[in-house]
């Protein structure tokens, strides 16, 4: 089996550069290869068009395009979630199985780039062409993982909605949190990632 589905590969690469504008980079093009690395290992065909699979991904920007284009996961199909860790990392999960597989570039892999594009006439043009090409083994890391909550959880409830008992704002996806018997959104329970600095306008 090759190491790389050229013409599959660079169908995913178009599309992905598409969203930047015709511009690839090396961390489109990790993304791309990680997503289609973690459907391989997991057994799933993808791009998706259902929720088969979630990507966890720990940085936002182009590999989390790059894994979208992938896998078919994105924010808004509630099939990607952004944990921003500063990493080009992801979590694969098969919803159906619950296997779980962390995925994160070889420390050795900007190294190896110059193996495979000895020509290149910079170390971001060695990575963007080696990426392409570099068998999975060699560009990734992979490790099981488990969640550190219910997978229910982290995917929500559809439909679902409340509102909160402090401020009044709804509240979908039951991502309301309980606290002192009272059903309050995470910025009514002290979890908002804001803090207010004018009155509120409108409402």
């Amino acid at each position: 089996m090759p190491a790389v589905e050229p013409d599959r590969l660079a169908g995913l690469l178009e599309a992905c550069a598409a969203l930047h504008r015709q511009r690839l980079c090396p961390r489109q093009v990790l993304g791309v290869r990680m997503g289609m690395y973690a459907g391989e290992l997991l057994g799933l065909n993808l791009p998706q068009s259902d929720k088969r699979l979630l990507a966890i991904v720990e940085m936002d920007g182009c590999a989390a395009d790059g894994i979208g284009v992938a896998t078919g996961c994105w924010v808004g199909r509630r099939t990607m979630r952004i944990e921003d860790y500063g990493k080009v990392a992801a979590t694969f999960v098969a919803t159906q199985t619950r296997s779980c597989l962390r995925l994160w570039p070889s420390p050795q892999a900007r190294d190896l780039a110059w193996r495979y594009a000895p020509g290149a006439g910079s170390s971001w043009e060695a990575q963007l062409l080696a990426y392409q090409l570099m068998p999975p083994n060699e560009l990734f890391c992979v490790r099981p993982v488990d969640l550190a909550m219910p997978l229910e959880l982290i995917m929500g409830q559809p439909g679902g909605r409340v509102n909160c008992q402090s401020c009044g704002e709804e509240i979908l996806n039951a991502r309301q949190v309980l606290v002192g018997g009272k059903c309050l959104c995470r910025s009514c329970a002290g979890l908002a990632y804001y803090t207010d600095s004018l009155p509120s306008v409108g409402g």
